[in-house]
């Protein structure tokens, strides 16, 4: 089976990358592959307290997680999959694409305005040529409806 990666991070434009990965994976028989990544600089604690940072941002990943999978599930029959990496962004999204064999497709969401499309797709689409899959972009500003358009 095909599955889409796509990124959960606090980031807007997360939202229309998740529809997008859920209404492709819907349409064409895949699957959905959810990877959120703790940054190491968020535990530089003693242990007790990191650890406890940790399990912190743990439960907020599965959290907001759930909020798009109730979604994935009721809206386009999707079972979407949690995975949740602890390192730097970027390595750990080529580490996880290098890991697992089915995911067919990344997608990204492309944040608005004067900042950019953001860090992940910066960093990401300089990489692509290296990647074993395509790297799917999705604008942060599209509508719900052109995204069911074209999907």
């Amino acid at each position: 089976m095909r599955k889409f990666l796509v990124v959960l991070d606090d980031s807007r434009e997360c939202l229309n990358a998740m529809r997008f990965a859920a209404m492709r994976a819907s349409k064409t028989g895949g699957g959905v592959t959810v990877l959120s990544i703790i940054p190491p600089d968020e535990f530089n604690h003693w242990i007790g307290v990191g650890n406890i940072m940790r399990e912190e941002a743990r439960e907020a990943i599965v959290a907001h997680y759930e909020v798009f999978a109730k979604w994935m599930r009721d809206r386009q029959g999707i079972e979407p999959e949690l995975v949740i990496r602890e390192g730097e962004p970027v390595p750990e999204i080529l580490a996880h694409v290098r890991e697992d064999p089915e995911i067919g497709v990344l997608v990204l969401g492309a944040g608005e305005g004067k900042k950019g499309p953001g860090p992940l797709v910066t960093h990401l689409t300089r990489a692509s040529a290296d990647l074993p899959m395509p790297v799917t972009i999705v604008p942060g500003g599209m509508s719900k409806e052109r995204l069911e358009a074209i999907t």
